[in-house]
């Protein structure tokens, strides 16, 4: 298992980097239509639906045309009614639980769910057009995140932050972990006037336009959302009685099981990037 996880990040690795570090847009929307469409299929296969394949390919279709043709205004309000998407219903389904596999509200929360499958996806696009380094700037918040909720939580993990969704998560791997988000962001950005190649990351940005304080609060906020994606996910699988969203990447489950905690943040990153 570990040498198939470590030989798909390989081939990860191998495709996503020559395109970002390139830079060329056409290449870049292919491989982001590719990851779309791939979530896409996952997520209609957690709703339940049947024709996920060509649910997948109709969604992909427009997100294609949705890149040629959107106005910036109308991709910016995309992502604020994401944002508030995530405060209004995902993350309260956390508590108040997800409506029966089948009906209305399933088709309902599914539709919505995509919608911020979409969001996700063009604040990716708009985050790469800002600067690659501004796209895993703000990727990495949620990494690093992750890995420090995941190391606090071993060591000091006692309390369960949602034992009917996650058991293995902590209230202390979440503190830690955003505890190591503003740690690294403070010293990313004292260390920035000195190291040019860090000027244009999303927390050197952030602070320079809004101060200490709400760089802070920020990226606080963008921890719990990391967290409220990462656990939304985990409970659509829990409910479809799935492991794994998928087996599309051998060793690490699905597309979405590798995005889920980002698909939150990035939208929001992208309309913070607006701002800036």
């Amino acid at each position: 298992m570990l040498k198939t996880r470590i030989l798909t990040a390989l081939v990860l690795l191998a495709v996503l980097l020559p395109v970002l570090f390139f830079q060329y847009f056409p290449a870049f929307v292919v491989v982001a239509t590719l990851f779309f469409g791939a979530a896409m299929w996952e997520a209609a296969r957690l709703f339940g639906l049947k024709l996920a394949p060509v649910f997948a390919a109709v969604c992909a279709a427009a997100f294609v045309y949705g890149m040629g043709h959107a106005k910036p205004g109308a991709v910016s309000s995309l992502f604020a009614v994401c944002a508030l998407l995530w405060a209004i219903r995902f993350a309260p389904s956390l508590g108040m639980g997800l409506p029966p596999l089948q009906g209305a509200a399933n088709w309902t929360l599914g539709l919505t769910f995509a919608f911020a499958l979409f969001g996700c996806f063009y604040a990716i696009v708009a985050l790469f057009q800002h600067s690659p380094a501004f796209l895993l700037s703000a990727m990495a918040l949620v990494w690093v995140a992750d890995i420090g909720a995941y190391f606090c939580g071993k060591a000091f993990g006692k309390r369960k932050l949602a034992p009917t969704i996650s058991p293995g998560k902590s209230w202390e791997g979440a503190l830690g972990g955003a505890a190591i988000v503003l740690l690294i962001a403070i010293v990313t950005i004292v260390a920035a006037p000195v190291a040019p190649w860090l000027q244009d990351t999303f927390a050197v940005r952030l602070q320079a336009a809004m101060g200490w304080l709400a760089t802070l609060a920020i990226l606080l906020l963008m921890v719990a959302a990391s967290i409220a994606g990462d656990l939304f996910e985990s409970q659509l699988k829990r409910r479809a009685g799935m492991k794994d969203s998928s087996n599309l990447l051998p060793g690490h489950g699905g597309v979405l099981d590798r995005i889920d905690a980002l698909i939150p943040v990035l939208p929001m990153a992208a309309l913070i990037g607006s701002w800036l």
